[in-house]
């Protein structure tokens, strides 16, 4: 029996819109300005032929009519948002789609800064202004471009290190401003010893520093410390090499004084970071027990995760300053200058003024509680150096050269 074969052809089926409004200008969502032009055409409405199109805004039931598959038209509307209704007719049928539009009368005026951008040598209280009446002013000073997820200005923006301020203006029935772009520079003179202070020389190398895990870190840290020749500044560097697991701290302290009397503080170290070091937190304390045996914290750190210059606050948590600082952009295997000035009163009020890194001084200028009944002994002056790991796993090593801390 002979059989015979067929080929079976499967061609694709294309079904046909049953209407379809093309609307070139505006576009959804579009600001426009007044009168605008609306183009749009059709040529079939629910398989029907198009033999004529109009428009109509928002509820008005006032359509505009024209006889052919296009329409060309210039409208006219008050500011603010509205829905364009664009319709079409066939042979017993219509059909209609909607553009949303926002009518809008200019651009916001771009704001403007004061004082002006420049090089200052004292920190800066810079406003922003716009002159387009009620606009809300968006801002950054993070180096990205500001948007309307931005920080919203509502007051002076302290301005303490060098800081780039960007912002934008929005109001409703205007198109957004212009980006407007401020830098500063604030050159602060280096910390003032007087000649009476106490100046404790070479911190680094007493032989009695100890090292522990901070308990209120994360996971596991283990440290060792030791002198080094090399790298160094004066001969004798400390090193303290760590190793961490989920962002543990390992904390390095020293006794040098016994100290009941003074009251103001210059912390003066140089750091070095070791290529290949993974650091979330780099931290350079003091502590002092005052003659009511309350010790003072004067926690002060640079934290990857604010990437802030950061300090103990009311009950021992940090605080970010409106000052820059990440050690994870701190250039590796070379020297760093430190240098930190703080205060207290005799309540245990600790106010934290300015951070030199390399020279730059960066201002900070902020007050806070800061004293605590821990029973430490009567006196001690203690310094600590922090070193907090960055993610699951790794190490670091750290050294810290010519630290001199001067109390008076």
């Amino acid at each position: 029996m002979k059989t015979t074969s067929c080929l079976l052809l499967t061609l694709p089926f294309v079904v046909a819109p049953a209407w379809a409004i093309s609307v070139t200008t505006p576009t959804n969502n579009a600001q426009v300005t007044t009168p605008f032009t609306l183009s749009a055409t059709a040529t079939v409405c629910s398989s029907k032929a198009v033999v004529s199109m109009g428009y109509s805004l928002d509820t008005s039931s006032n359509t505009t009519v024209v006889y052919a598959q296009s329409l060309q038209a210039a409208v006219t509307a008050a500011a603010g948002a509205h829905t364009l209704h664009v319709k079409a007719w066939g042979s017993g049928t219509s059909c209609d789609t909607d553009i949303a539009i926002t009518v809008v009368t200019g651009t916001a005026a771009t704001p403007t800064f004061s004082p002006a951008a420049g090089t200052y040598s004292s920190a800066q209280l810079v406003t922003l202004s716009d002159a387009t009446p009620g606009a809300t002013i968006y801002y950054t000073t993070n180096g990205t471009a500001p948007s309307t997820s931005s920080a919203v200005y509502a007051g002076a923006i302290p301005v303490g290190g060098t800081e780039v301020i960007e912002a934008f203006a929005v109001e409703t029935g205007y198109t957004n401003s212009g980006v407007a772009r401020a830098g500063y520079t604030i050159t602060l003179p280096p910390p003032v010893v007087p000649p009476n202070a106490i100046a404790a020389s070479g911190v680094q190398v007493l032989d009695t520093w100890i090292g522990n895990h901070d308990a209120g870190t994360p996971g596991t840290a283990t440290g060792a410390t030791t002198l080094v020749s090399t790298p160094s500044l004066s001969g004798s560097a400390r090193e303290y090499a760590s190793s961490y697991t989920d962002a543990g701290g390992e904390i390095y302290s020293v006794v040098y004084a016994n100290d009941t009397v003074s009251t103001n503080f210059v912390y003066d170290g140089w750091v070095w970071i070791e290529a290949g070091s993974t650091i979330a937190n780099l931290e350079m304390d003091s502590n002092q027990v005052m003659a009511n045996g309350d010790t003072v914290i004067y926690a002060f750190q640079c934290s990857g995760y604010s990437k802030k210059w950061e300090y103990s606050g009311a009950g021992a948590t940090w605080v970010a300053s409106s000052q820059s600082c990440n050690p994870s952009t701190w250039t590796t295997n070379a020297w760093h200058h430190v240098q930190i000035e703080y205060s207290r009163d005799g309540s245990g009020n600790v106010t934290y003024q300015t951070v030199w890194l390399d020279g730059v001084g960066q201002a900070i200028n902020a007050t806070v509680p800061s004293s605590f009944a821990l029973g430490w002994q009567v006196g001690v002056v203690q310094t600590q150096f922090q070193i907090d790991g960055l993610g699951a796993s790794g190490s670091s090593t750290v050294y810290l050269d010519n630290l001199t801390i001067s109390r008076w």
